[in-house]
């Protein structure tokens, strides 16, 4: 399953590209433009999945990093400011990685 197969390609161009400067990334609104708030708990899960590129079932601090990559192979990674502030939010039990509860929690506080 790709990421197309979840959310649409222009959504996924326009939230790309509205963070594509340097410490611009907000994940909040980056969750909204990509269409991600609207999709169904499961479907959220499955883009956990996919974003979950070790397959570990946990976002580490390296995938995160990559987070945008996982949406778009030509997005620009996250400055490790981005990437901490991210982790920050998300990491509720402080673990240093993000669990697919943890994400889905993320993305409905978006």
């Amino acid at each position: 399953m790709s990421m197309t197969d979840l959310l649409s390609v222009e959504d996924i161009k326009k939230a790309v590209g509205a963070f594509a400067a340097a410490d611009s990334f907000d994940h909040k609104k980056f969750f909204q433009m990509v269409g991600l708030k609207k999709k169904s708990p499961d479907e959220v899960k499955k883009v956990f999945h996919i974003l979950d590129k070790d397959k570990s079932g946990f976002i580490e601090e390296d995938e995160l990093g990559s987070i945008l990559k996982g949406f778009s192979a030509d997005a620009r990674d996250l400055s490790a400011q981005e990437t901490k502030t991210l982790l920050a939010a998300g990491d509720k039990d402080g673990d240093g990685k993000i669990g697919v509860d943890e994400f889905s929690t993320l993305v409905a506080e978006s």
